[in-house]
């Protein structure tokens, strides 16, 4: 064979290896990390069948309903069945689907989840059209359809509820388009000391697409505030505004976009409007259910810290890492190194597979120390698996320095999935330390970030953009300084019992507003009033608030109850009876009609369609990759990457070997 033709055979069976599929795998979505639909066919997983998505949202004061229809089509010539895993918020309150077929329209109903998937599986079996919806983690749900006839077009419908976030002055929304893959240690090598642990990391094989025309979606919003708005805005999509009637109308500039890049509506009330207390009430089963905000008062200037602080930074540098997250979590890191304070002590301490702290504990603030950590910064690189374990154990060992004030300020992606054993351990070691969260990246996993935060007394901001660095690194120094309200007390009428999350309010740091679920169960007469009541760095404070004003606010029921089913869950961590716990959640979830770990949807058509004579398969299409995301081979290869590095050294291989040969050519 002459050196060309075999260079360009050689070629070309690298690159056949490295696009050809992965070998069927059975995939479980238990343990997806994140949006597929799933067909699993006779020859393993193919491209599937084409998916778009459209989100409307509605926000009426301080409830948002939101509708996210999905587009199935099947373009094989079998029966189909899909199983789609998305990710949608964490505390995202799911209490409706529907499955639309042609001119049919099939309503889903919560059960028990071992019974809606026995009821599923019958009627998939007799060839019925049918829908399941259930809960894998707090914020990643499963939608599978069965009996997708060949080209036929199924849509789905899932609607949930949502209360909003107010920070310094602003209401945002968070729509999450994709998910970071999650990474979930398994098995620490006890040879290594603790605080770099060797680990072995499981990962799952659905694969993210760099790109791919069917993962679009239009986006919609329609934002009834009760109030005149200074500002509505999107931080990472172009968007359309228009007013009509006090309503804002958003959508998406771009028409479809890509399905790459959480979308964030953020709007802003003008200062003179903006009620410092809002109630919203809606009965359900004759009980009164109530959502409460109360925006405490700012001072007019901020006193700083009564001691000096143990700043302690850990941030992470595994492979999820890779791309813009880690030049955002660099630059992040580095404002906050340069806001510390002669006074302060600090330590740096990155992790991937291992951690690395730069010290073996913390020092003070000096030129020399500072310099030193701000090179060790600009070394990191993303590389490696998410083990954070061990970082966070090393950060919050050893009891605070009685003079100082010990914060923890956690730069992650939150690409893990085992997250209740790191918010035990948060819990379990906190002591008198402070824990904040940092989200960084298109996609970052918010349920880490909001529920580690509540676990460590502390907050959480998100950065998905390096223009948002200093703006909120900003925000958060301020939040550092010292809590705005503290020995928060709430006191409701004398003769109702109430039945309220958080059970305990937190600490609020600045910016920072008392929001309460509860749910009463005596009457609320004409009259009765709410008392909130703290302690600030400006003195005592107290707000009462009036509870009855006769106007219905629909989902504030299912948020309570939402509210309710994760402070449930909370609980299993800390040892509470699982059986106690499991049956709670059933009857609240099934009461108020939403999916949770215990309940599902499910829908059922009345009418077989595929005879049990036809075969039903199933296969399966990447998500699309969340934007800036470049995957690090060594921990976050999917199968088809692996195929494509066994291409590139086969290629390699034959180049070597084709120069050794060269020189028996040239004498020929």
């Amino acid at each position: 064979m002459r050196p060309l033709q075999f260079f360009l055979t050689t070629i070309f069976i690298a690159a056949l290896t490295a696009s050809t599929p992965a070998v069927a795998q059975s995939i479980d979505p238990s343990s997806a990390q994140t949006g597929a639909l799933l067909m699993k066919g006779a020859n393993g997983y193919q491209s599937a069948a084409l998916l778009n998505t459209d989100v409307n949202i509605r926000i009426n004061g301080l409830v948002a309903r939101v509708s996210v229809m999905q587009e199935f089509e099947n373009t094989a010539d079998e029966w189909l069945e899909g199983v789609y895993v998305f990710p949608l918020p964490e505390d995202a309150a799911v209490d409706q689907m529907r499955l639309y077929i042609g001119d049919r329209f099939i309503e889903g109903e919560i059960r028990e989840k071992e019974q809606a998937r026995r009821e599923y599986e019958q009627a998939k079996a007799e060839g019925k059209k049918t829908g399941l919806v259930e809960q894998q983690r707090a914020n990643l749900f499963t939608t599978s359809v069965a009996n997708i006839a060949p080209g036929e077009i199924v849509i789905v419908e899932i609607e949930y509820l949502e209360d909003l976030r107010y920070d310094a002055g602003n209401f945002s929304l968070r729509f999450p388009m994709t998910l970071t893959p999650r990474f979930t240690p398994v098995i620490a090598d006890p040879r290594v000391k603790p605080g770099a642990a060797a680990i072995v990391q499981q990962s799952d094989q659905i694969p993210l697409a760099t790109d791919s025309p069917a993962h679009k979606v239009s986006l919609r919003a329609a934002v009834n505030a009760g109030m005149p708005l200074e500002i509505v805005a999107s931080r990472y999509h172009g968007v359309n505004v228009s007013e009509s009637g006090g309503q804002y109308l958003v959508s998406l500039a771009g028409g479809r976009v890509p399905m790459d890049h959480d979308f964030e509506l953020v709007w802003r009330p003008v200062p003179s409007a903006l009620a410092r207390a809002m109630v919203f009430s809606e009965t359900v089963n004759d009980q009164p259910h109530f959502l409460v905000m109360v925006v405490p008062p700012e001072p007019t200037m901020l006193s700083g810290p009564t001691m000096p602080r143990e700043m302690i930074f850990i941030i992470d540098t595994s492979g999820s890492m890779h791309g813009e997250s880690i030049a955002q979590a660099k630059d992040a890191l580095l404002n906050a190194i340069d806001a510390l304070q002669p006074t302060d002590r600090f330590n740096v301490i990155e992790f991937n597979s291992a951690s690395y702290p730069l010290f073996a504990e913390s020092r003070s603030a000096d030129a020399a120390n500072l310099s030193t950590a701000r090179a060790f910064v600009m070394r990191m690189r993303a590389d490696g698996g998410t083990n954070m374990a061990p970082a966070l154990q090393f950060a919050l060992s050893g009891t605070p320095l009685s003079e100082y004030l010990r914060q923890v300020v956690f730069i992650t992606d939150g690409a893990v999935g085992n997250e209740d054993q790191l918010f035990q351990m948060i819990e379990s070691q906190l002591d008198r330390a402070r824990l904040f969260t940092v989200g960084i990246g298109s996609a970052p996993n918010s349920w880490f970030m909001r529920k580690a935060a509540e676990a460590g007394r502390g907050s959480f901001t998100t950065i998905s953009d390096l223009n948002e660095v200093g703006e909120k690194m900003g925000r958060l120094f301020k939040k550092l300084e010292a809590p705005q309200v503290t020995d928060i007390d709430v006191v409701w009428p004398s003769g109702v019992t109430i039945d309220s999350y958080p059970e305990t309010v937190p600490d609020l740091y600045l910016g920072e507003p008392v929001t309460i679920k509860a749910r009463a169960s005596g009457a609320v007469r004409p009259g009765d009033r709410l008392r909130v009541s703290g302690n600030s760095v400006m003195g005592g404070w107290s707000a009462d608030i009036p509870l009855a004003d006769g106007t219905e606010s629909p989902g504030v029921g299912a948020l309570w109850a939402r509210a309710r089913i994760g402070h449930l869950m909370d609980t299993l961590r800390r040892g509470a009876d699982a059986t106690a716990v499991r049956a709670s959640v059933v009857e609240t979830a099934i009461a108020h009609h939403l999916v949770s770990r215990f309940t599902s949807l499910v829908a059922v058509d009345k009418t077989p369609e595929r005879s049990a004579a036809e075969a039903l398969r199933a296969e399966q299409v990447a998500n699309l990759a969340p934007r800036g995301h470049t995957a690090s081979f060594p921990a976050t290869a999917t199968a088809s990457q692996r195929h494509l590095m066994a291409g590139i050294l086969l290629l390699l291989s034959a180049w070597f070997f084709h120069r050794a040969r060269k020189p028996r050519y040239a004498s020929a």
